[in-house]
């Protein structure tokens, strides 16, 4: 007889830990045990329940227990709650959900791959209250859609501005639901810098969203949700996203030993502090091979690498465990937002010195229709070139390039390595020079001191301070949405109106996506001017952060139309 495999929890960390360990031995006895009703289901697509994307919850359900035993071999125990684990005996507790009835397994090899739990701060009054939800598994999903659909419900409050609740907001808006995003943080999406969000935040805006950011809630009634500025709400139900824990209940009663981040603290082959005890998944901690520092990382595709690790080791087979990076990749409406690696925020926390570009090139080539810009956002270390990670949002396949980008990472790739790199070129899928190789030559071009630029963010004090900013796009692109103290000098027009830019002052250029502006600047600097800077991102850059805040907040514009064409 093989060993006698115990697995608490199933989805993408419990499944595929069962699933190899039958695939490298036969013999094995391997059980399963879930506390619900689905020990496999499609944690990723939850959201697209509501608004009927995926149409059945049925089809949520990836694995029954049945298919389980006829295809595996793996018995599958659902609605069976583990509740303690006994080291020394090497067996498990377990209590039948619907019978109450309790007993004991024992085991050669317990893992444990319970996943996290959702945040729910009890200081919220009202939290508890049946207009209130969480989404973390199916039946956690058939509950809020039949609320909603039930009571009828026509305005959701979604708290919290991460995947989860971003998709949730999406798929309800889609379904006709009015829907505020309530985001406590001064910006959505956590690994996107500031400047990048605001694209998503004007996206929610622009199809009926009400998005507020730098506020939290107070209180949660039965028709309306009080936050903590006072600002009230009408709700009629409220999704709690603001975040997930480790579920460790069952480790700490073990007395396994637990990180510095909250996650069980897991060895090279996710080992627990017991030889006996794996874990993986959402509840475990993990290495950051950028910050070389312990972090947490709840994606799917790591806890599939962690849980093939896990059984290799069982078996002897080894393992190269890099660590994590971090990426990943989410649709908002009409964006299509991805992101790899370190951001330049998270970057600065980690000590490292970066600088970074950003660029706005096209996805494919303009003359083929569906042509749109991306915005693109390259975070690299100084002085050495290194990339740390990417940021990338636009219509088009924005994971391709942070797919491209996160390979250059885990290879210890550099700005050098990016410029020269070779990839597929045709006119219906991207441009000669892809986005990835425009952004390395953008970014040695900043590394090596060829020209000097400054961030969209600086934008409204330069305004403000009445700065010297130059246009140079092309008069009737001025004429429909420009600066406020912009000066219109054409690239086409700037050699014969030098003379009309000052070098006693600092000039800062910028075009529509930075590159004719990028062009004139190499050219006044060819001139003899010491004194010009580019403003990365340019108008569609400055749009896109200014329009949140202004829309939202009624501040002074700085710009005299969001011009976006």
């Amino acid at each position: 007889m093989g060993k006698r495999i115990l697995i608490v929890g199933g989805v993408a960390g419990g499944a595929s830990t069962a699933a190899r360990a039958r695939r490298i031995d036969e013999s094995a006895e391997i059980i399963m045990f879930e506390r619900g009703p689905h020990v496999s289901f499609s944690n990723c697509a939850l959201p697209f329940y509501l608004s009927g994307t995926v149409s059945s919850s049925d089809k949520l359900v990836l694995m029954t227990p049945e298919r389980f035993k006829k295809q595996y071999a793996i018995e599958a125990r659902v609605n069976q709650e583990v509740t303690a684990v006994n080291r020394a005996e090497k067996t498990i507790a377990v209590r039948n959900v619907e019978t109450g009835e309790e007993y004991t397994e024992k085991y050669d090899v317990l893992v444990l791959s319970p996943g996290a739990v959702p945040v729910v701060p009890a200081s919220i009054k009202g939290v508890h209250g049946e207009n209130v939800f969480t989404i973390r598994n199916v039946v956690d999903i058939e509950k809020l859609k039949s609320y909603i659909d039930a009571n009828q419900i026509q305005e959701v409050t979604v708290a919290g501005g991460g995947f989860i609740g971003i998709e949730a907001a999406e798929n309800l808006t889609e379904a006709g639901v009015h829907v505020t995003l309530v985001e406590a943080a001064d910006q959505v999406m956590a690994p996107f810098d500031y400047d990048m969000a605001q694209i998503l935040q004007k996206e929610m805006l622009d199809q009926g969203m009400n998005v507020i950011t730098g506020d939290g809630i107070a209180e949660i009634t039965d028709s309306e949700v009080v936050l903590n500025s006072g600002r009230r709400i009408p709700s009629g139900c409220t999704i709690m996203a603001i975040g997930v824990r480790p579920e460790t209940t069952l480790a700490r009663a073990a007395e396994l030993e637990i990180g510095e981040t909250g996650g069980i603290k897991v060895n090279h082959n996710y080992q627990t502090s017991d030889p006996s005890i794996y874990a993986v998944g959402d509840v475990v901690e993990v290495y950051n091979q950028l910050t070389m520092k312990p972090s947490r990382l709840a994606l799917a595709g790591p806890a599939q690498r962690q849980a093939r690790a896990a059984a290799d080791h069982m078996y002897g087979i080894p393992h190269q465990n890099k660590g994590v990076i971090g990426s990943s990749c989410i649709r908002v409406f009409h964006q299509n937002a991805a992101s790899t690696g370190l951001s330049v925020k998270a970057a600065k926390q980690a000590g490292i010195p970066c600088d970074f570009v950003y660029v706005l090139p096209a996805d494919h080539v303009g003359l083929i229709p569906g042509s749109h810009p991306m915005h693109f956002k390259l975070v690299f270390e100084v002085p050495t070139g290194r990339i740390l990670g990417a940021q990338a949002i636009g219509m088009g396949a924005v994971d391709k390039r942070i797919d491209v980008i996160a390979t250059m990472i885990s290879m210890k790739g550099t700005l050098e390595d990016l410029k020269e790199l070779e990839l597929c070129y045709s006119p219906v899928f991207s441009t000669a020079k892809d986005v990835v190789n425009y952004a390395a030559l953008v970014g040695l071009n900043i590394l090596y001191g060829r020209y000097r630029q400054v961030p969209v963010s600086q934008v409204r004090s330069l305004v403000e301070s009445n700065a010297c900013i130059v246009d140079v796009r092309e008069a009737r692109e001025y004429a429909a949405g420009h600066l406020l103290n912009a000066v219109n000098i054409p690239l086409s027009e700037l050699r014969d109106r030098v003379n009309e830019i000052p070098k006693d002052r600092p000039v800062y250029l910028h075009c529509r996506s930075s590159q004719r502006s990028y062009n004139a600047v190499m050219a006044l600097q060819g001139m003899g001017y010491d004194n010009v800077y580019n403003i990365s991102g340019s108008y569609l850059g400055i749009c896109c952060y200014e329009y949140y805040e202004d829309q939202m907040t009624g501040r002074e514009k700085i710009v005299t139309a969001y011009n976006f064409n």
